[in-house]
């Protein structure tokens, strides 16, 4: 019989990948989420009953350990980027991890992976790197075998990076940004997951690798890149970090008032993560361990932002017609 891998958060953005990868080397799956109904989509990922969305509160003790009895492999790929309600930086990535990593232990799970961050510090300034440091540590106290990925910024068709910005670009002159100096490395999704993939298969040693792709670009830069793929001139306008600051607080108190019917566009631990370069540290393990060429994002960016040009799909073709009547 083939093997199980039960991945939590397995129908996100990462997770999604890393799901297809593996089910395509042919594990059996469990993808452990809080919505099943709307995670239906990943049975289409393999045979018939080889990928089944189950549901899982990784909060708890009891849904965790129905969730992985049985399983060969664990991958987490839970994480938020801002609180609500009870899903808190703690809660998630600093508690969860912890507990995925003993009941799986419990469970006599040969292999994890926790999917973490770039950035991940104990002494960050920001709550979300400091629980991703500390959801790493809690893993390694119970299995000191786990592979850590921390990736960089995440690109890719439903990435909510590129997709955002591009977006905001049809409002205005201007695109606002905060930290416009800071470097990213962009990483693309189905890097990660193949990475993610070869842990799960132990082709590769415990321990922590951070993943980042070809470019190092600052975040103004960045957006510069894309406004060109997009077709669209704007002035990229760097917001003081002071002022997002002021407006990430202005922002978290309207979302409590309004129970988080209006969702706060940037928070002040945002605010604090954009004040550090993303970038991988020159002394980290990367790709590299694991054979892998990261793909560049010029190759893959025009694949899913083309609909955001002033023509959408017909851009190529009315650029196409101009060189003609010009000739």
């Amino acid at each position: 019989m083939s093997k199980l891998v039960t991945i939590f958060g397995g129908s996100g953005f990462v997770g999604r990948y890393i799901t297809q990868r593996l089910a395509k080397a042919g594990w059996r799956i469990r993808v452990a989420v809080r919505s099943p109904e709307e995670a239906l989509f990943v049975r289409t990922y393999g045979v018939v009953g080889q990928v089944e969305p189950i549901f899982c509160n990784i909060r708890d003790d009891d849904s965790v350990r129905g969730a992985t009895q049985g399983a060969d492999a664990v991958v987490n790929c839970v994480g938020v980027l801002a609180e609500r309600g009870k899903n808190t930086f703690d809660a998630v990535q600093a508690e969860a991890p912890g507990r995925v990593a003993r009941i799986a232990r419990e469970c006599g799970v040969v292999r994890i992976v926790q999917i973490s961050a770039i950035g991940a510090d104990s002494d960050a300034a920001s709550d979300y790197a400091k629980t991703k440091a500390q959801g790493e540590a809690n893993v390694v106290e119970h299995m000191p075998q786990a592979v850590i990925l921390r990736p960089s910024i995440v690109f890719g068709p439903e990435d909510d990076f590129f997709n955002r910005f591009a977006g905001m670009s049809r409002m205005g002159p201007v695109l606002p940004v905060v930290g416009a100096d800071t470097l990213f490395q962009p990483v693309y999704v189905d890097d990660v997951a193949a990475a993610a993939a070869m842990a799960v298969e132990g082709k590769v040693a415990g321990g922590i690798y951070e993943l980042g792709g070809p470019d190092v670009l600052s975040f103004r830069d960045l957006m510069g890149q894309m406004l060109r793929i997009i077709r669209r001139r704007k002035l990229v306008a760097n917001i003081p970090f002071w002022m997002a600051w002021v407006m990430g607080a202005g922002f978290g108190v309207l979302q409590k008032v309004t129970f988080g019917i209006i969702k706060a566009p940037i928070t002040t631990d945002q605010v604090k993560n954009l004040k550090v370069d993303n970038v991988v540290a020159d002394d980290a393990q990367g790709f590299a361990a694991f054979g892998i060429e990261p793909v560049a994002m010029e190759a893959v960016l025009p694949d899913y932002l083309w609909r955001f040009r002033p023509s959408g799909q017909y851009a190529a073709i009315k650029e196409s017609a101009k060189n003609l009547r010009e000739g």
